[in-house]
């Protein structure tokens, strides 16, 4: 019976040993061989939400992601259309061998759990769309509606990972008064949020937006990872600088702006932005001259912007924010087109720019436990995005890099956080 359970043991041994010999991998690749690569972020976060352990190769290959293989990766990349390669696990190894060579500029971080997604967004449908929506239901990765009323409740400890949507946190409805004020979504989106803002005891709609800028900062400082694009970035900034003074002008709020508004910024609230000057003028379609939209003097074929190439090894957050297959993006206009450089913080860590024009495009930084990112124009696949133009159809732009560096940041929360720690 001994001799008869030594062999079973054995046997055992020499089956579970054949059968890592012959385990093999997935590798979805991210460069230029990828057919899809919206939708390969979309196949990664699917992977997470079965409990798969995902590797992300940074600087190899484009930002590939490497799994054991399973049948139900490989009918699930094909359903999607998302390329795919299957590799033996000696290959695997000579790939993270490859990586972990102190010469060459690549890593792997391990994604181990799927985050949980919130976008901040009006519940009415107004004139414009929303990239990281956009790119989130072309993905195939869920995620939760939430606005004011989420907010003030509590919800924000629910999630991972925050966007926010098109808003304008100062309370001036987007500066759209001067062109639009006479239509009627404009004047259904004003009597929606005066009606919030009572609801919910604030004698104005910039006193609710600056208590909801406020609780979004708590959420950040708590460890909450925050992102944002065109007017919620600079907007939701020049809200924290004047926290306790009237920036909005009669058409907005009813009275006049303190006529001492500038001066009694304080940029020590702010996430990005310092000495900025605000724009008093309810005609402008401007916030202030963070944003370079009505300075700036860059052709339409010649705007681009860089991506940094950032050490892998000792730089992992900015290296998986700026993965992708092109280094040189597409620019894009929006009400807040890029951000000047002359008016950024110097702790702010400036992951995209074009140099010659002195502007920034993509920009991250720190607060507290977690991290925020702002990323310049309204929709990366549509160089000047109109009120009623319609949405951009992203099966024409399956491997878009500039919708890639959105992917990016919901990936990022996945990622084993004793590797982020630099």
């Amino acid at each position: 019976m001994f001799k008869f359970s030594n062999i079973i043991i054995s046997f055992v041994i020499i089956f579970c040993f054949v059968i890592k010999a012959n385990a093999s991998y997935v590798l979805i690749p991210m460069d230029e061989s990828q057919k899809n690569h919206l939708k390969a972020y979309g196949i990664t976060y699917w992977m997470l939400q079965n409990g798969m352990e995902v590797q992300w190769l940074l600087n190899y290959r484009g930002g590939s992601f490497l799994v054991v293989n399973h049948k139900e990766i490989q009918d699930e990349c094909t359903i999607r259309g998302v390329t795919i390669e299957v590799i033996a696990d000696g290959q695997a190894g000579n790939i993270l061998a490859e990586i972990s060579t102190p010469e060459v500029n690549m890593d792997v971080v391990k994604l181990e759990k799927a985050p949980k997604i919130a976008v901040y967004a009006p519940p009415n449908k107004l004139p414009w769309d929303d990239a990281v929506m956009l790119v989130l239901t072309y993905a195939e990765i869920p995620y939760e509606i939430v606005y004011d009323e989420e907010i003030i409740r509590g919800d924000l400890s629910k999630y991972d990972w925050l966007h926010l949507h098109h808003e304008d946190f100062t309370g001036q409805y987007g500066k759209f008064w001067g062109a639009y004020q006479n239509t009627q979504w404009y004047k259904d989106d004003v009597a929606r949020n005066e009606e919030n803002a009572k609801k919910f005891g604030f004698t104005k709609v910039s006193e609710l937006k600056l208590f909801v800028g406020k609780t979004i900062k708590q959420y950040v400082n708590n460890g909450g990872f925050l992102f944002a694009m065109c007017s919620a970035t600079d907007s939701y900034d020049i809200a924290l600088a004047a926290e306790g003074t009237d920036i909005c002008d009669s058409p907005f709020d009813g009275d006049p702006m303190d006529a001492n508004a500038q001066q009694k910024l304080d940029y020590e609230r702010t996430f990005a932005f310092k000495d900025f000057t605000i724009s008093k003028n309810p005609y402008e379609y401007e916030f202030s001259n963070i944003d370079v939209s009505s300075t700036r003097k860059v052709a339409k074929e010649d705007d681009y912007f860089t991506l940094f190439d950032f050490s892998a090894k000792w730089d992992p957050v900015p290296s998986m924010l700026c993965q992708n297959h092109e280094n040189m993006i597409k620019g894009f206009m929006g009400q807040t087109t890029a951000f000047n450089k002359d008016v950024i913080k110097s702790s702010v860590l400036i992951m995209g720019e074009n140099k010659s024009a002195n502007e920034a495009r993509y920009i991250h930084g720190e607060l507290g436990k977690g991290t925020w990112t702002f990323y310049g124009g309204h929709d990366p696949e549509d160089f000047q995005h109109f009120v009623y133009d319609p949405a951009t159809n992203l099966d024409l732009h399956p491997n878009s890099p500039g919708y890639r560096l959105i992917l990016n940041n919901v990936l990022f929360p996945a990622a084993k956080k004793k590797k982020l720690k630099t």
